[in-house]
């Protein structure tokens, strides 16, 4: 999403919707993924709470009739989706050292 947001696009191009699509999708359930790899269930419902808020955008731009690069440069700067990216980094750290 961010070289999408950088080609400056008006209109919609590529296969963002797609990717978005692919991404609203994955958040559906996540927190029981996060159960099963054993993430604690204080931090799963954190994820689950930042999954829920980051779907939400998701949405909204994926409702709207065009999705130009701008949309999608503010929808990376969602705090939501921030959080939940970091979430996502904690986690995978954690499942590295495990390994």
């Amino acid at each position: 999403m961010l070289a999408y947001a950088a080609q400056g696009l008006g209109t919609e191009g590529g296969e963002i919707r797609g990717y978005l699509g692919r991404a609203a999708a994955a958040l559906v359930g996540i927190g029981g993924a996060c159960a099963a790899e054993g993430v604690t269930e204080a931090f799963t419902a954190v994820v689950e709470r930042d999954a829920e808020s980051s779907l939400a955008a998701i949405e909204m731009v994926l409702g709207q009739g065009v999705i130009s690069s701008q949309l999608i440069d503010n929808l990376n700067a969602s705090i939501h989706l921030r959080a939940l990216l970091t979430d996502l980094f904690l986690i995978d750290e954690i499942l590295k050292l495990r390994g």
